[in-house]
């Protein structure tokens, strides 16, 4: 499948997190094709990318590793946090029911003009207008 791919923060995560081996070799395998295709994040991504990274993981990532693949991540599209961004989600997060933080995600992910959100933080084949919510860890232990 073609298209824009938004990648939600726990991809970011278990790329990191040898805690989950299955999930981890799975989330590198996404990170390295983002590196030549049109893969986005969302500063809020990339904020909470670190956050977790350095604070959640049972085995946190050192802040320079972390803070470096912040980075690396930054060359992908970012969707900034802007205001008009924010409206939006508002009335995403109400009409459809979200959380407030899914619905910031989901709203970058149509921002960007993305066809596939990977998350396993949303339900699997959701889908808002022309983007889908697909689980990448579907199936894995």
């Amino acid at each position: 499948m073609t298209g824009r791919v938004f990648l939600d923060t726990n991809v970011l995560v278990y790329a990191m997190d040898d805690a989950e081996p299955a999930k981890q070799a799975r989330a590198r395998a996404l990170v390295a094709e983002a590196r030549a295709g049109s893969h986005v994040v969302s500063a809020q991504v990339l904020q909470e990318f670190y956050n977790a990274a350095t604070r959640k993981l049972a085995r946190p990532v050192p802040a320079g590793v972390a803070a470096e693949a912040v980075r690396v991540l930054s060359r992908l599209t970012v969707v900034p946090a802007d205001a008009a961004l924010v409206v939006a989600a508002i009335e995403l997060h109400r009409r459809h029911q979200v959380s407030w933080w899914d619905a910031l995600i989901l709203q970058a992910a149509l921002t960007a003009g993305c066809d596939r959100l990977l998350t396993e933080d949303l339900q699997d084949g959701l889908q808002l207008g022309p983007l889908v919510v697909e689980n990448p860890f579907r199936g894995l232990a």
